[in-house]
């Protein structure tokens, strides 16, 4: 299955003014794009010799069918307000049914401006300023910059690893709520570890957030791109107790590469929980654009399913070559990747600090890579490098990487 899905994944891809295939090379250079345009601003690496592997979006253009529900708003002409958003929604239950095995009703969806966005919107709708948010570090660094920026405070409760992953504590967790904390945040599939927590380990979650009487907001951005046979497990059906505080997470744009859309979906079922998103919602007046809607209402269909299908087998190849090349240089380590395309290398068996790390990367490979303490702490000697590329931008990373920790060797 997985090979014929790699075949698949390598043939020529026929989009609406070209044809191409994941291995060919997009410029994105001089397009705004912020993973190749700013990258020189920030990590002092040149987008003419440099390589981008920081910003979480994939340098492959959205599918076929989905650029043309794009096109076909773009030759009506006419973009005005949106009233009908009913096959918007079916489409997200279908895809959450038939890839999930998870039941949402189509009342039960709200439209965020994004996901980072919507964590912000459920930090204004069930916190007040000073409560304490917890997250399990490290982890998806916006985070803590929204719960910050809203005047509540980050609790971070450490990963611990076990042979290699990354792994909850809850009885260190336990010790130490002080009665302040209000939410939890999961990242799950988790980044940057790329961690798909188990059923045991999501009832762990549950039962923890019972004793603290704490609400629950599963990000799951990522549950589409899971590999070699693990299976993701939607919060609601992993912990179906905890559906009085739970509050899920979901967007189709990491998995079709269309997070310029700016569209996240906050899914509610308990009604009490409903009630209130519902006012907050109502109070800020957030909507969504009329692309947004249209380009996932596309995504969200068996033409999206067969896409992914091939993304999942080539994003496959790309961290089997990332992870043999990386772990091939002495004192680097990279965590074995169950989900996403952001692969996390531990450089602690170097000796090296940080900032040498850093240096390294970025000066030596010419690679702006994300800094691991960005994520909170644990991240301190770890650098996250982004997968979803050609698979030829993965072999030259390699190799730029050993040659600027060539003396490790």
């Amino acid at each position: 299955m997985a090979s014929n899905l790699l075949a698949a994944s390598l043939a020529p891809i026929k989009l609406g003014y070209f044809t191409m295939s994941f291995d060919d090379i997009i410029d994105r250079r001089g397009t705004k794009c912020a993973k190749w345009d700013a990258m020189e601003a920030l990590y002092g690496v040149s987008p003419n010799d440099g390589i981008a592997m920081w910003v979480a979006d994939m340098d492959f253009p959205a599918a076929d069918h989905i650029l043309a529900a794009g096109q076909n708003l773009l030759d009506h002409g006419v973009l005005g307000y949106q009233g009908d958003y009913s096959a918007y929604k079916n489409a997200i239950c279908w895809w959450m049914e038939n890839r999930h095995g998870w039941q949402v009703q189509p009342d039960e969806i709200f439209s965020t401006f994004g996901l980072v966005n919507a964590v912000a919107l459920t930090l204004q709708a069930f916190t007040k300023p000073g409560d304490g948010i917890v997250l399990f570090t490290p982890v998806y660094h916006a985070f803590a910059k929204v719960i910050n920026a809203s005047d509540r405070k980050v609790v971070e409760c450490p990963l611990e690893q076990e042979n290699g992953l990354y792994t909850m504590d809850f009885a260190a967790y336990d010790a130490q709520m002080t009665g302040d904390e209000k939410m939890v945040i999961l990242c799950s599939p988790h980044n940057p570890g790329g961690r798909v927590w188990t059923q045991e380990e999501l009832s762990e979650l549950a039962a923890f957030c019972q004793r603290h009487d704490l609400l629950l907001v599963s990000d799951e951005i990522h549950h589409d791109l899971v590999f070699g046979g693990n299976k993701h497990l939607p919060m609601p059906l992993a912990t179906p107790e905890i559906k009085d505080r739970l509050i899920m997470l979901t967007a189709p744009s990491k998995t079709f590469n269309i997070a310029g859309n700016h569209l996240g979906n906050v899914i509610i079922q308990d009604p009490a929980l409903h009630a209130k998103f519902t006012a907050t919602m109502n109070a800020l007046a957030i909507s969504s654009t009329v692309f947004g809607v249209a380009m996932t209402t596309a995504a969200y269909s068996p033409e999206g399913a067969a896409w992914v299908d091939g993304l999942i087998a080539y994003l496959e190849r790309n961290r089997q070559t990332f992870d043999a090349g990386i772990n091939a240089i002495p004192g680097l380590k990279s965590m074995p990747l169950q989900s996403t395309y952001l692969a996390w290398v531990d450089f602690s068996d170097t000796g090296m600090a940080p900032t040498e790390i850093n240096a390294r990367t970025a000066k030596t490979a010419k690679i702006a890579a994300n800094l691991g303490a960005t994520f909170g702490s644990g991240g301190e000697n770890f650098m996250r490098f982004n997968l979803g590329c050609p698979h030829s931008v993965v072999e030259d990373a390699i190799k730029r990487m050993q040659e600027a920790f060539g003396d490790l060797q």
